[in-house]
């Protein structure tokens, strides 16, 4: 088994050497990845700075004479995932570990993020008890905070770099038995409240002998399910919650980016699309709502969840955004409607309850779909059994037709 370290040999060259030995004194081999940019390595790599560089389409010499540290780390980052994906296709990476403080965690999880879901990544950083959304993004990376700066060796260092180094070992000599099923692998959103609905597809659809991989919609979820679309990972979509294409228009804090809703159609693979939590926009606590929201209609969730229901104005938009995305798919693709609310507090006597908003987002939605996208009306909830029901036998019933069932 290999192990890939990528740190900054010119500053970290302490630290990443001991982390090595503790690596190797398990019979783990390892290769280290030099990134570092203004001065000269502590000790020889397997892979050099420059070779870094170069695989990123520039050159260390001009890193150095410009002396940005911004471009330098951009350019680095994008190298070393160059390195590691060549790496891994050599079969010399098994794994791929980090250490160090702001600009080396840009770095290493670059790369990082450049592997498959699966690859073990450790990341020890200075980084690492704050937002780590910039560094994880929707990969499978194991940040580990490093309580002291990444500066020496000393008790605390030691034990922390052991930790981590000896993790990264238990994940690439272990085998964990998780060979991927054979049966055909279905993609499903879900939220709080859209759970039952999410439960009763799920059940259905493992009855019918389907692998389901729930993915919880708070915006890297999103775009972790439509990365493993582009994978090839995923065979079908159910998309029943969409509420991040809601906090990409409003500006909540869980959007998944312009594209979402675009993977599954361009892969040409079957989908389901639901209208799930498009009632709401998504922040942080109440107070942390900003000032330009004041007046709207709230819904603490949680302590720390703040809801905010969507104007039939902004259900307009997404209705005629959502349609462009599904126009485009180039598989099998249709759109059902839940008429009598899209989230479990968007029902009669709940806070979200709002029939002209929903008519609004529904009505954009025909009037903007193509006949190729077929649309399914249903008089009832986004939670009740039927609903599922029927999101599970269309999604089943292109399957079927794509060669794709079990």
């Amino acid at each position: 088994m290999s192990v890939v370290i990528i740190g900054t040999l010119d500053t970290k060259a302490e630290e990443i050497g001991f982390a090595r030995d503790v690596l190797e004194d398990q019979g783990v081999d390892v290769h280290i990845v030099d990134a570092g940019v203004m001065g000269e390595p502590g000790f020889e790599p397997e892979t050099t700075a420059s070779e870094v560089a170069d695989a990123a389409g520039t050159t260390l010499e001009h890193l150095r004479e410009e002396a940005d540290r911004g471009e330098a780390m951009e350019a680095m980052g994008e190298g070393a995932a160059e390195i590691a994906r060549r790496l891994r296709d050599e079969g010399v990476l098994d794994g791929v570990f980090g250490l160090g403080g702001s600009g080396n965690t840009s770095i290493a999880t670059a790369a990082m993020r450049a592997l498959p879901v699966g690859v073990p990544k450790v990341m020890v950083s200075t980084m690492a008890s704050g937002d780590t959304e910039p560094y994880v993004d929707a990969r499978d990376v194991t940040m580990m905070y490093s309580v002291a700066d990444i500066e020496g060796l000393n008790q605390l260092s030691r034990r922390i770099i052991s930790n981590a180094a000896l993790a990264m070992v238990g994940m690439v000599t272990n085998d964990p038995d998780v060979d991927a099923e054979e049966q055909p692998t279905i993609a499903v959103t879900m939220f709080g409240v859209t759970t039952p609905c999410v439960q009763a597809v799920r059940e259905r659809l493992e009855e019918l002998g389907y692998e389901v991989i729930v993915f919880h919609a708070t915006g890297t979820g999103g775009r972790a399910m439509e990365s493993l679309v582009e994978e090839g990972v995923v065979d079908g979509v159910l998309d029943v919650t969409t509420t991040e294409r809601a906090d990409e228009l409003v500006g909540g804090v869980l959007s998944a980016g312009p594209d979402r809703l675009e993977a599954a159609g361009d892969a040409g693979i079957p989908q389901v699309v639901s209208t799930g939590a498009l009632d709401m926009v998504n922040f942080g606590p109440r107070d942390s709502v900003p000032d330009e929201f004041e007046g709207r209609q709230f819904h603490i969730h949680n302590p720390q969840v703040t809801l905010m229901r969507t104007t039939p104005e902004e259900n307009a938009e997404l209705g005629e955004i959502i349609a462009e995305k599904l126009n485009a798919a180039t598989g099998p693709t249709a759109l059902a409607l839940p008429l009598e609310g899209v989230s479990a507090i968007d029902v009669a006597g709940e806070d979200f309850h709002d029939p002209e908003a929903d008519a609004t987002l529904f009505d954009a939605l025909r009037s903007s779909l193509d006949e190729d996208v077929e649309l399914l009306e249903v008089e009832t909830d986004i939670n009740d059994e039927s609903f599922a029901e029927t999101l599970a036998e269309t999604l089943d019933r292109f399957m079927r037709a794509a060669g794709r069932a079990p």
